[in-house]
């Protein structure tokens, strides 16, 4: 395929996934503002069945919601309702009373695990089985997932309720069964499938389709630690930083741009100012001053100022780096994996090599691939990004959901009659 007919092809594909993009935005913000906003009213005789009866012990849930209600009116009160140690409390407060329970980011061990090993047990061996996980979110959100299984099959009922006024207020109930599922060899449960009500598809015009993914098996507490720390503020979204091979002595294909992007709202604790232009057919390009590039970019990476004009365009005269921010042609769909410390190895150097897994729920893979991180800590307690390497292995899966930036060829072809903004 020639570049032209290429680059029409991907104007189309970027089209139809920015109207995606924003049709599944206006639902999220609709569906959760009315559709989740309003508790149905029909009496219990006039609802619709579960695909199987599954029973529901509503006293108990009221004790446990009120009990999490107030854990969250004490958050409230002291503004940390999506603070981690929160979350904690409260999937502590869900673990005493002897139920299941995880956080929505899979960052805290789950609770009473054992109810959903022996609950996978019963799926693999066809024997009928109910278990009840419930999920802790960061916003005041609390979702409880009743799993049933018969004949290997599983059906899924899901309750979704919000911390409003001081209580916990049930919002809507969905009701599933499982096209896939797996408990996983690094000990995830994953399922999706597709449900919709009657609101969801007047919206959507077709069934929205969950993916969910519960760590079962729990992590070292460091292991998490050193994930919040290290891997967490960057990811996977919009750089190719941990999912290509690179080191001190050798950067390859590290895109310095997208380092710029990440590394600017950690180092300087606001947004990155230099956007795209509000006319798709015009290409914005600046001019950022070197020692303010460059100050952002060597916070984490020991990198001289000759080698990093080397990756980039660098404009010696004034003394300036080009820098052309992301566009609608390299947008990234909304759904990435999110990166797992699962082990590491103190060097002899001094820097640590953090071992690191690449979770997807929303293609249901715990392990896309692994990949190895290189720290090297600072004395005054900073640190720098030595290296990352892509472990090779057979069942590596491919990173669909990165888009890397367009090269000045690319963007010659895409906007051949558009213009430039140089501020």
């Amino acid at each position: 395929m020639d570049k032209k007919k290429k680059w029409l092809w991907v104007m189309k594909l970027s089209a139809i996934g920015l109207m995606l993009l924003f049709g599944f935005l206006w639902y999220h913000d609709q569906f959760h503002k009315e559709t989740l906003s309003e508790k149905e009213t029909k009496p219990e005789d006039e609802t619709e069945s579960s695909p199987v009866s599954l029973e529901d012990n509503q006293e108990d849930d009221g004790e446990i919601l009120d009990a999490c209600g107030n854990l969250y009116k004490e958050a409230e009160e002291k503004q940390m309702i999506n603070n981690l140690e929160t979350i904690r409390h409260i999937i502590k407060a869900f673990g005493e009373k002897g139920y299941t329970a995880v956080d929505s980011k899979n960052q805290i061990d789950m609770t009473e695990p054992e109810q959903v090993l022996q609950f996978c047990e019963s799926v693999n061996t066809k024997q009928e089985a109910e278990t009840t996980i419930w999920e802790v979110g960061y916003d005041g959100g609390l979702a409880k997932y009743v799993l049933k299984t018969k004949d290997g099959m599983i059906d899924v009922v899901r309750k979704y309720f919000k911390y409003q006024d001081g209580i916990m207020q049930e919002k809507v109930t969905e009701e599933y069964s499982a096209e896939s599922w797996e408990y996983t060899e690094e000990g995830y449960l994953m399922f999706s499938g597709s449900c919709a009500s009657e609101q969801q598809y007047v919206l959507m015009l077709s069934e929205v389709t969950e993916h969910k993914a519960f760590r079962v098996q729990p992590l070292e507490e460091k292991y998490r630690e050193w994930n919040r720390k290290y891997l967490l503020p960057i990811g996977y979204a919009r750089n190719n930083m941990f999912i290509t091979d690179w080191s001190e002595e050798a950067f390859g294909e590290l895109d310095f741009y997208d380092v710029y992007d990440f590394s600017y709202p950690i180092v300087m604790g606001k947004k990155v100012p230099y956007e795209a232009d509000e006319n798709l057919s015009v290409r914005a390009v600046y001019q950022i001053p070197k020692d303010e590039f460059e100050s952002v970019v060597m916070t984490y990476f020991h990198i001289d100022s000759q080698t990093l004009q080397s990756k980039t365009v660098y404009d010696s005269v004034k003394e300036t780096y080009e820098y052309k921010p992301r566009g609608l042609y390299e947008a990234e769909y909304p759904e990435h994996p999110y990166p797992e410390v699962v082990g590491n190895r103190e060097n002899r150097d001094g820097t640590m090599t953090l071992l690191v897994h690449v979770v997807f729920p929303y293609a249901g893979n715990s392990k896309v691939f692994a990949h190895e991180v290189v720290i090297r800590p600072l004395e005054d307690g900073s640190f720098q990004y030595v290296s990352n390497r892509v472990l090779p292995s057979g069942n590596n899966g491919e990173e669909t959901w990165y888009t890397p930036r367009m090269t000045d060829q690319e963007w010659e072809e895409v906007f051949r009659c558009g213009q430039q903004k140089r501020p």
